[in-house]
């Protein structure tokens, strides 16, 4: 053994031992993120010393990558001139500041996989583990299963060990994404391996009672399905595919059925299950604010001011397109439309790849596609897990990049 690492370069032992650091780092960093109880959170304060670290030893932004921070900045920019327009500025800096953390966060992501792209499996395999444990805590909670259980949930909603149901739901997507392509593309011995922790997941899912989770799921799920479909020219595996889809709706559907046999889940799931709340439909409700917010918008080409518009109002924007508007001016509004269009686009064109990474971008993709669609009910400027996703994609762009280019990897 001694003679054996005499003879192995120190450069390769160097780099070996740096990698594993690298790993072990990023992997706390993404399992504190699925344990939001309280903020400043855990994340927060460990993520701003792993990034001030890394850029002190060697983080590199590629020109790939450098667009990502252009456009975040420029947004975050948005929000700081919109503040100019505020009486009171109140939590707004702390609001922006968060804001610009988050983005860093991203773009960090993004310069990292694509620099290690084992770091996908790293971050994939932490982020199921954070989602089991937070999305067990949910559903013991919800049954009050032992003493306090309670703090595990909102407005008697599984919320885990998050401060909101409806980021709790949508935070367990991806990893549920990623166990369900294990399913359809992995081996039918390994199928038990896989269905229980995705079980837990959708059972955190369900029980958050959030619509915009079930259908962010759903919808996640239908694409995973749909690309995998086309991706492959088997029809074997094709066919495998249609009869593991029909499986799985017949066992939701009888799963649904079990759990409504319970008065309360039956009682809340009518209530959730209805398109349109009372909230939604109501002569300030949610629908109504969005004429008025965009009216606003018109009159205010530099915003109004980060969370103003919620203390007018009573109710915050609950659409990301017009929080961009009001919260970080039309200047922000324009980025943030450009940088959503460039990571569909540019995840896109990398998705059929035949690359060791893409079963990771293909499914951070289809739930990224999920989220843009759920950002028309609520706001996600400030959810850590989407930019994550944006990071994961932006990082798979930059190794296609590389990739065609002959760049060592």
């Amino acid at each position: 053994m001694s003679a054996l690492a005499h003879e192995l370069p120190r450069e390769a032992v160097n780099a070996k031992l740096v990698a594993l650091i690298s790993a072990g780092a990023i992997s706390l960093g993404v399992l504190l993120s699925g344990f939001v109880i309280r903020e400043p959170a855990p994340y927060e304060l460990y993520m701003a010393g792993l990034i001030a670290v890394w850029a002190l030893f060697g983080l590199r932004i590629s020109r790939t990558v450098a667009p990502l921070l252009v456009f975040l900045v420029a947004f975050n920019i948005g929000g700081m001139i919109a503040m100019t327009q505020m009486s009171e500025l109140k939590d707004a800096p702390l609001y922006i500041a968060v804001s610009l953390f988050l983005a860093l966060t991203a773009v960090f992501f993004a310069a990292a996989v694509e620099r290690q792209p084992g770091l996908y499996r790293v971050i994939f395999l932490t982020w199921i583990t954070a989602a089991i444990g937070t999305a067990a805590l949910g559903i013991l909670g919800y049954f009050h299963a032992f003493p306090s259980a309670e703090m595990f949930t909102k407005f008697e909603r599984a919320a885990g060990a998050f401060q909101d149901p409806n980021v709790f739901g949508p935070f367990l997507t991806l990893p549920g994404i990623y166990l369900l392509y294990r399913l359809l593309t992995g081996s039918p011995a390994k199928m038990a391996f896989y269905a229980v922790p995705l079980l837990i997941i959708v059972g955190g899912i369900f029980l958050s009672f959030s619509r915009g989770a079930w259908g962010l799921f759903g919808a996640s799920a239908m694409l995973l399905a749909a690309a995998l479909f086309m991706q492959s020219s088997s029809g074997s595996f094709r066919l495998r595919i249609v009869a593991m889809s029909l499986a799985a709706a017949v066992l939701l559907v009888v799963a649904l059925l079990v759990a409504l046999q319970i008065p309360a889940i039956a009682e809340l799931f009518t209530a959730r299950a209805q398109l349109v709340q009372d909230y939604d439909s109501a002569r300030l409700g949610r629908f109504a604010r969005f004429g008025i917010g965009f009216l606003m918008a018109m009159e205010h080409p530099f915003g109004i001011g980060p969370l103003v518009f919620g203390q007018m109002l009573g109710e915050d924007t609950h659409d990301i397109w017009l929080k961009a508007l009001l919260d970080y001016g039309w200047l922000g509004f324009a980025s943030y439309v450009i940088l959503i269009g460039w990571t569909l686009a540019g995840g896109f064109r990398i998705l059929f790849r035949n690359r060791p990474w893409q079963p990771y971008v293909l499914c951070a993709y289809v739930v990224f596609v999920g989220h843009i669609a759920l950002g028309t009910v609520i706001d996600t400027d400030h959810w850590r897990h989407f930019y994550l996703l944006v990071g994961l994609i932006w990082g798979g762009m930059g190794l296609e990049y590389r990739h065609q280019r002959g760049a060592p990897r």
